[in-house]
């Protein structure tokens, strides 16, 4: 038997190295691909999705991967681009049939009906944080489930065995999660950034404010005194936070308006206790009490 495995095609037992940009797309991309498939993450959960630093280990990474998913809505554009161009591999190029934009695929939200730099950092295509919503993961696996059967057609029913089981585990979960959060609707917030507005929209929370009075751009002491008095105003409820940010100013805001901050990871293994999708929501759905 083993004589007859070492002289069986290399081929037959190769996986597909699929590159992509962050961690929820990863484990997405293994949920599907399962044993065919070997995911290579670029950035860590825990790193600020906007500000990548393009290291050459990242190169190496990409240089010789069969494909690439990226989040795409220009999340990745400042650090993903000079991978790609500088790794000088064609299937990971954007017109090619193994590259994958993911954000072509979703409806994004907050889209701006004027794109200047007076407005911060802002994305020109939407709100780039689609993941935050459960219903557009689905959305992703199917898209994924589809990408992996095309360039890997061979294993086209294993892909579509693993979404299946995946789309069966994520609906009783939706509903889960979805009667965990409706007596929420209408909890008013205010965030750091704008990362969780798919989540906030998919279960009717009303952020009321952000920390940062336009995207990319520190708070002043101005528009944090007015963003107290606005708290107040409002009565909102929590401060909720993504990891890779100074929470100074947040725990200032809390000291002064006497409301919590909820710690709000935005993708798989931002924290510690969040190892795969299911985690990260069931985390999320719990935190706002």
């Amino acid at each position: 038997m083993r004589l007859l495995l070492l002289l069986l095609p290399l081929g037959l037992f190769a996986q597909l190295n699929i590159a992509v940009s962050y961690p929820y797309i990863g484990v997405l991309t293994k949920e599907i691909g399962g044993k065919n498939i070997n995911t290579i993450v670029l950035a860590k959960g825990n790193w600020d999705p906007h500000f990548i630093v393009p290291r050459p280990s990242l190169i190496s990474k990409v240089r010789n991967a069969d494909g690439l998913i990226m989040n795409g809505a220009q999340l990745e554009i400042g650090w993903l681009p000079p991978l790609m161009k500088r790794a000088s591999n064609p299937k990971i190029k954007m017109n090619s049939a193994t590259f994958l934009n993911l954000s072509h695929h979703v409806a994004l939200i907050s889209k701006p009906k004027n794109f200047t730099r007076e407005g911060g950092d802002i994305h020109p295509d939407g709100n780039p944080h689609f993941n935050l919503d459960p219903k557009n993961i689905l959305i992703l696996a199917n898209v994924i489930k589809e990408y992996l059967s095309l360039i890997d057609s061979k294993n086209a029913k294993n892909y579509t065995n693993n979404y299946d089981k995946f789309r069966n585990v994520w609906e009783k979960k939706m509903l889960e999660w979805d009667l965990r959060m409706q007596s929420k609707k209408g909890t008013k917030i205010i965030q750091y950034h704008d990362v969780l507005g798919y989540f906030i929209k998919a279960y009717g929370l009303q952020s009321v404010g952000n920390i940062e009075p336009l995207p990319g751009i520190p708070p002043s002491s101005k528009h944090t005194f007015n963003l107290i008095e606005l708290i107040k105003k409002e009565k909102v409820v929590y401060i909720v936070h993504d990891v890779y940010h100074s929470m100074k100013t947040a725990e200032y805001i809390s000291s002064k308006t006497d409301i919590p901050i909820i710690l709000m990871p935005h993708d798989v293994q931002s924290l510690n206790s969040i190892g795969n999708l299911v985690s990260l929501f069931d985390y999320l759905t719990s935190a706002i009490k």
